[in-house]
């Protein structure tokens, strides 16, 4: 697949290499790159995955990388939903509209 000048890509860069990064981070951490991804408009004339180009992000930088992606998805993940988390909401209502709720929630029992 091709991408011309002006579409929409996003690109790879090595910032550290696992030579390069600090001392105090995890054993596993150390093994591999620090790497960032960035998506901007492609200024080359024409490119293929995996080769280096150069972008321009919205907000004007110019940056070089190796092309992973182009017109790439927008995709977030807060990963798996945590049991305990799901129901709290909920709970912390009832607790607070509940009589002894009130109570504690003006300053406790005051007699």
């Amino acid at each position: 697949m091709l991408a011309r000048k002006g579409d929409w890509v996003q690109i790879e860069v090595t910032i550290l290499s696992p030579e390069e990064r600090a001392p105090q981070v995890p054993e596993d951490t150390k093994k591999v790159p620090l790497q960032m991804r960035v998506k901007g408009f492609l200024i080359n004339e024409i490119a293929s995955l995996d080769a280096t180009v150069s972008i321009q992000t919205m907000t004007g930088r110019i940056v070089t990388g190796r092309l992973v992606a182009i017109n790439p998805k927008y995709e977030h993940d807060f990963g798996e939903p945590i049991p305990e988390l799901i129901t709290i909401g909920k709970e912390l209502r009832e607790i607070l509209e509940s009589p002894e709720g009130n109570s504690k929630q003006n300053g406790g029992d005051q007699k």
